[in-house]
């Protein structure tokens, strides 16, 4: 009886794939898991033929008694292109102009299709060292360091999680390559991703800025309601009445 039950239990096991077994993270390098989330990454953004969601920008400096709230449209063309536009915004005027739609801007520069190559996690910006795996929300993730090749204001020094069943990018925890400012002591920043179905979208960004003058500053962006392109005409609605409440 005992070697029966033992026998259905390796054939229900293998009827299903990855159920009784956890990810073999340790046998591939980081080289092999970089390929795959890139390989992947192109085949979901194949599917998707581009995306649109929302996005709050809160940012707070203690020392100053301010802030400043941005909240914007994003849609992002199936070559990865993105365009934003603003919402609504309140509060310090300044920040707004300067940091937070500075930061659009930089962002959709970066985005275009001459740019984007130079911006991937691929070896061709970046070298990559395997350091461990660990759990991400409930998920087994690659922790692997990143090193970035060039001083390159859109490139960045830290570590990356890779989802070790889907190969999309969980987290990122780093610092630019090149400091935006010759008044900026440091940035950190760090940002979570979430499976939505087939796709990951960002969920939150939290960074960190300390300036000579202003002393630290904190921006928060908070992203709602991303969704693929072929799923956009049936939830226009319900965007607006989103848009509407912020």
């Amino acid at each position: 009886m005992k070697k029966q039950l033992f026998t259905i239990a390796l054939l229900f096991c293998a009827s299903l794939p990855g159920f009784c077994q956890a990810p073999a993270v340790t046998s591939l390098s980081a080289e092999e898991v970089i390929q795959r989330m890139y390989a992947r990454d192109a085949v979901r953004e194949s599917l998707a033929g581009g995306y649109s969601g929302g996005r709050e920008y809160m940012l707070e400096n203690k020392k100053l008694n301010k802030r400043a709230v941005l909240t914007v449209a994003i849609s992002g063309d199936a070559d990865g292109t993105k365009h934003f536009e603003v919402v609504s915004e309140e509060g310090w005027k300044g920040a707004n102009k300067h940091v937070l739609r500075k930061m659009l801007e930089s962002e959709a520069e970066s985005s275009g299709p001459t740019t984007r190559p130079k911006t991937r996690i691929v070896p061709e910006n970046y070298d990559f060292q395997l350091v461990g795996s660990e759990s991400v929300m409930g998920r087994l993730a690659y922790v692997i360091d990143v090193a970035p090749k060039r001083a390159d204001k859109y490139l960045f020094s830290g570590r990356i999680w890779v989802d070790a069943e889907d190969y999309a990018v969980a987290r990122v925890d780093g610092q630019p390559a090149k400091s935006p400012s010759f008044w900026t002591h440091s940035v950190h920043f760090v940002q979570q991703y979430h499976k939505d179905g087939t796709f990951w979208f960002p969920v939150n960004t939290t960074s960190v800025t300390e300036a000579m003058i202003f002393g630290t500053t904190d921006v928060t962006i908070r992203y709602f309601d991303y969704r693929p392109a072929h799923e956009t005409a049936q939830g226009d609605k319900v965007m607006e009445a989103r848009y509407v409440q912020h």
